[in-house]
């Protein structure tokens, strides 16, 4: 099996961990890793997939724009067999997603069709959720609908914040990825339709969305808080006009 793998962040790390050992014990190929150069006003806080790449001789790519016909056709080249995209940043439009020869998915943040869009896990301490989780789906073109290969789920307690929340969430990507990837290889993996009559989309958040309205019942304001503190840019007031 030849793999191109598309990630970020820690899930994005931890994953092709995974991948890496899985190919190792099937005899497997990872023929590319596309990931993002860091951004220098980001607060980078996680690991690097681009070095882990690296560590290991893989082909790293960090490509503007992953959809430039150019970059499509270099992946082309590579004829991969899966498409494996873990916390990438952008929208893989339909000429990459139709390149690998078993299909391409994505590992998203929630227990899919709930909470598709960005930022799952600050979402799901914002609105008071006690559970989340993860979930690998096939990708198509429009985000977090395509058919779910399989989910595993993660408690929230009154204490998690994000940072917290993130990290038992990164553990349980990878946990899933590992039991569900021999069954892939094997054309043995389940493939089951979301209902997309439950679904809810939340997109970006910025850091203005961080300012508390002491309006707000105690609950939610708390909520916002842990939803959005370290290592994200943190709730927020004013006084005084300061």
């Amino acid at each position: 099996m030849r793999l191109a793998f598309f990630g970020y962040h820690n899930v994005g790390y931890f994953c092709l961990k995974v991948l890496i050992r899985q190919c190792r014990a099937f005899g497997d190929e990872i023929v590319a890793v596309v990931t993002h150069a860091d951004n220098p006003r980001e607060n980078i806080w996680f690991a690097s997939v681009r070095d882990l790449g690296f560590r290991h001789y893989l082909p790293v790519y960090q490509p503007e724009d992953p959809n430039d016909p150019e970059f499509v056709r270099v992946m082309a080249k590579l004829q991969p067999d899966f498409l494996f995209s873990v916390y990438y940043r952008h929208i893989l439009k339909q000429p990459l997603l139709d390149l690998p020869r078993l299909g391409a998915l994505n590992l998203h943040g929630s227990l899919l069709p709930k909470y598709r869009g960005r930022v799952p896990v600050n979402w799901a301490l914002i609105h008071g959720e006690t559970e989340t989780g993860v979930t690998l789906h096939y990708m198509e073109a429009k985000a977090d609908r395509g058919d779910i290969v399989a989910q595993k789920r993660v408690s929230i307690t009154p204490e998690d914040t994000a940072y917290t929340l993130f990290a038992r969430m990164t553990v349980a990507a990878a946990e899933l990825l590992e039991e569900v990837y021999p069954l892939l290889r094997a054309g043995r993996a389940p493939r089951m339709p979301q209902d997309h009559s439950q679904a809810s989309y939340f997109g970006g958040r910025t850091p203005e969305e961080g300012r508390i309205d002491w309006t707000m019942p105690a609950r939610e304001i708390y909520n916002l808080v842990r939803a959005v503190t370290h290592p994200f840019p943190g709730a927020f007031t004013t006084y005084r006009g300061k």
